[in-house]
């Protein structure tokens, strides 16, 4: 396959994918927190909860643990609402509060030591091969007995998903990388970097890809304005996305956990990690964080679900698959520290140790915590697939109650609500909530607009805050109670894409409670509670 052929594929296929886009109309910013019957737009109605219920009455502070890839702390939107461990004496690197963690002010990095930070990781599946390919090339694969004849053909099924995943990666990133190169090429003979429509179409292709890709910035122009906006929104995205993927994640040679300098298979393990909450790439962890509580009185970027919350960041997810023991520690640590609600905008098709994550769950439920979950962004029912962490227990014993599972809604009350990305379950998932074009917080005091369950768990976290800050009385599964019993229940068909084929679907196939959180009726309902 040529290179101009390998372009047209990338450009039509990956990176579209990526943008995980909605054919939606536009909603305004905030649109999150918007009421349907007033405002269009199928918010949660934050703000008609504020204008109508919440006027003049007490509430109380609520800790938010946002287990995430770190949180700026420096944010405009997000400082002032931090949360402040109040035992700790910052920078004097003593545990003031015995608590395990040094100087840990704002919450806690368990992926860090004092040799820096973890930014890339595999994924679970690629770690799992390389423990796997370690395991059997010490054994005769042609006389295995036992559960090793299982494990060496679950590790036979990942070695090739791991290959193939690698391969496709690759070969993405060499036709992102291609548009990359001819379009910098065309740009360095025009002269300048943001030519206009006139000058492009004045430049004379000299190959077939040239035509090709000139072709496609002129077509780009109405909706980017500029050539640099563009490759900004669309092509740079897919060229670190591809090469992240081909380098860290699907590469069964890297591993960079010596980096945390812990006994990695000690799940018991509890006390390692540094103090840098933010870490080297905190889009992610701070655009929940803003959902969730950015200062909503200041005047200034967006306005948070809750408003009377404190963030407590504890940085766990890497670019990559975060890790079972990480996670475990993260929410024991949330938990013991006075985090009422966690957030978990994260997730993975393989567990190493779910164990250690159950028996955190349990922990931070007997601390009588919420914890909500972001459902994923794979467009599969995960009443078949497998998403981690999941409320059931492992071992059997059940499933954790105190636990909400959300997917990610549009704006727009028609048969697109659904998000197309959206993972969902008639069982498995809970609840919907807004999670398309959200605009909130990222690094540098900055905003922009990221899709995902992602941005739809938040959304919830920051509903529970609301009510456990209100109603501060109210137990973790009361609140869970109020929220699943007050959502807008969805009436009409919505659009299920499966592979080639769309079908349409009653909601209450999508989700448990067949509908959308909803602030206003939640907090209506709480005040009904003894």
């Amino acid at each position: 396959m040529n290179n101009f052929k390998r372009t047209l594929l990338a450009i039509s296929l990956a990176i579209p994918l990526l943008a995980s886009a909605q054919d939606v109309k536009k909603a305004p910013s905030g649109w999150q927190n918007l009421d349907l019957k007033t405002d269009s737009y199928f918010g949660i109605s934050t703000e008609k909860a504020y204008t109508e219920l919440l006027k003049g009455k007490k509430h109380s502070t609520v800790v938010v643990a946002v287990i995430d890839g770190g949180v700026d702390t420096a944010h405009e939107d997000l400082r002032d609402v931090l949360w402040i461990n109040p035992k700790e004496k910052a920078g004097d690197k003593i545990d003031n509060d015995r608590n395990g963690y040094a100087d840990d002010v704002h919450g806690w990095n368990f992926i860090g030591s004092a040799k820096g930070n973890v930014q890339y990781d595999a994924l679970e599946v690629t770690r799992l091969v390389r423990d796997y390919k370690s395991k059997f090339a010490a054994l005769d694969t042609n006389n295995l007995k036992g559960a090793d004849i299982a494990a060496f053909a679950e590790y036979k099924k990942m070695r090739a998903e791991v290959s193939e995943s690698a391969a496709k990666a690759q070969k993405t990133f060499t036709g992102v990388n291609n548009f990359k190169v001819i379009l910098d090429n065309i740009l360095a003979a025009i002269g300048k970097k943001d030519p206009n429509a006139e000058e492009l179409v004045k430049y004379q292709p000299k190959t077939s890809g040239e035509t090709y890709v000139q072709k496609t910035v002129l077509g780009a122009l109405p909706q980017y304005k500029t050539v640099s906006a563009f490759a900004e929104a669309e092509i740079m995205p897919a060229w670190n996305h591809y090469k992240e993927q081909a380098e860290y994640n699907y590469n069964v040679d890297y591993d960079p956990r010596s980096i945390v300098g812990d006994d990695y298979k000690n799940a018991n393990q509890r006390n390692y990690g540094n103090t840098d909450v933010t870490g080297p790439n905190a889009d992610h962890g701070s655009h929940v964080a803003g959902i969730i509580g950015a200062v909503r009185t200041n005047g200034i970027g967006i306005q948070g679900v809750a408003d009377d919350v404190r963030i407590m960041a504890v940085r766990t997810v890497p670019t990559g698959d975060e890790r079972d023991k990480d996670v475990a520690n993260a929410i024991r640590y949330a938990a013991a520290n006075g985090a009422r609600v966690i957030n978990m905008s994260f997730g993975k098709a393989y567990s190493y140790n779910k164990k250690a994550v159950d028996d955190a769950v349990k922990f931070a439920i007997s601390k009588d915590v919420l914890l909500i979950h972001a459902a994923g962004n794979d467009n599969k029912n995960t009443e078949n697939e497998n998403n981690f962490p999941n409320r059931k227990y492992e071992d059997g014993s059940g499933i954790a109650q105190a636990w909400i599972e959300v997917g990610a809604s549009g704006p727009v009350d028609d048969a697109s609500l659904k998000a197309s990305f959206s993972n969902y379950g008639k069982t498995s998932v809970d609840v919907f909530a807004p999670g398309v074009d959200i605009n909130s917080t990222t690094p540098g005091s900055k905003y922009a607009l990221h899709n995902g369950t992602s941005m739809a768990a938040p959304a919830v976290a920051g509903l529970a805050a609301l009510i456990r800050s209100y109603y501060p009385k109210l137990t973790a599964m009361q609140v869970k109670d109020i929220i699943l019993r007050s959502v807008v229940k969805i009436e009409h068909k919505v659009k299920v894409q499966d592979g080639e084929n769309t079908r349409e679907v009653n909601f209450d196939e999508l989700c448990a409670t067949g509908g959308i959180v909803n602030a206003y009726n939640a907090l209506k309902l709480a005040a009904t509670y003894k």
